[in-house]
């Protein structure tokens, strides 16, 4: 496996019915996540959750890609340079 990195994938949740989908990506990996923060956003009906994660490239692009395809969330990633 390539060398760990360390990510911030950032979700925004339309459905909070899928919530435990995600939670179980989430734990599926729990032991490359850092730590999250949740803000629930009345005011739009949505919450917006940000993942903090080291790993391998390949993983975080697989926890990205598993939360995304979950209907009524989107995910994307800001990813850094190669840190060891």
């Amino acid at each position: 496996m390539s060398e760990k990195r360390l990510a911030v994938i950032s979700l925004i949740i339309e459905d909070r019915e899928q919530s435990p989908k995600i939670n179980g990506v989430l734990t599926e990996y729990g032991e490359y996540v850092v730590g999250r923060m949740g803000v629930p956003y009345k005011e739009r009906g949505v919450s917006v959750i940000c993942v903090i994660i080291d790993a391998p490239a390949e993983i975080i692009n697989t926890v990205t890609g598993k939360i995304g395809m979950i209907s009524g969330v989107t995910a994307k990633t800001l990813m850094s340079k190669n840190l060891q």
